[in-house]
């Protein structure tokens, strides 16, 4: 289950909204065991906090990927253990690559909201810099509107969290890049694998195998990548290597 960093301050209906589902979704995952419980307070009132919501966002991309809860349930119990709200987004936005249309017009006010703060010219241009969204005007904007973005909602939330991390968007531009090639190349590796298992080119074959690799693939990569950028780190900073080699 989630450790959380800051003091819930979420009721159940405030929860609900923030993630846009319904107070009896919320109760229903509850009763499952997918969803911590809350912290009780005065008055026997619980309350939620950013753990609760970062896990009830992943839940939900699950949901869309079209995963049973069976499945869901089995995704959440290999997670590893204290993954705070950040990790848990990490996840979310890992599981919402897979989509095939994650993208949508959205107006500002909706941006603001869907963003969960107000964003400045400067916040909007470093989501572009990510990719998480196309600026009106840049071509990637609807032109019905001036203030009409293409959002991909699956990585916003995480976006807007980089937003308070000190990188110019050059430098976001170019860590964007490498991510893409080297996950276009794990991609193009993956398919092959795919292709090889399934020679005949059965669709429906192709689809069946594709939904149970899924959370299998993107906990393997996630993990794998959060191993190597320690491991990266350690050796920047001069630190012994984690299994104590030389």
């Amino acid at each position: 289950m989630t450790i959380e960093t800051e003091e819930p301050a979420l009721t159940v209906d405030e929860l609900a909204a923030r993630a846009g589902v319904t107070v009896r979704t919320v109760r229903f995952y509850g009763t499952k065991g997918l969803l911590p419980p809350p912290v009780i307070g005065p008055r026997r009132v619980g309350h939620y906090g950013p753990g609760h919501l970062a896990r009830l966002a992943l839940i939900e991309e699950l949901r869309r990927q079209g995963l049973t809860l069976a499945a869901i349930e089995r995704y959440l119990d290999r997670l590893p253990p204290g993954l705070d709200a950040h990790d848990l987004a990490v996840h979310r936005a890992v599981v919402a690559s897979w989509a095939p249309d994650a993208v949508e017009t959205v107006g500002r006010d909706e941006l603001r909201r869907l963003a969960g703060r107000a964003l400045g010219e400067e916040d909007v241009d470093r989501l572009a810099a990510m990719g998480v969204l196309g600026v009106p005007g840049s071509g990637d904007g609807d032109p019905a509107g001036e203030d009409a973005y293409r959002v991909d909602a699956g990585l916003l939330r995480l976006g807007v969290r980089l937003l308070d991390v000190p990188l110019s968007p050059e430098a976001i531009l170019a860590a964007r890049t490498v991510l893409l090639d080297h996950a276009r190349a794990a991609a193009h590796e993956l398919s092959r694998l795919l292709r090889e298992e399934v020679p005949e080119r059965d669709a429906q074959a192709v689809r069946s195998l594709s939904a149970h690799m899924q959370p299998l693939v993107v906990q393997a990569l996630l993990t794998a990548f959060q191993r190597s950028l320690t491991e990266e780190l350690r050796e920047w900073l001069g630190e012994p290597p984690a299994d104590g080699s030389p």
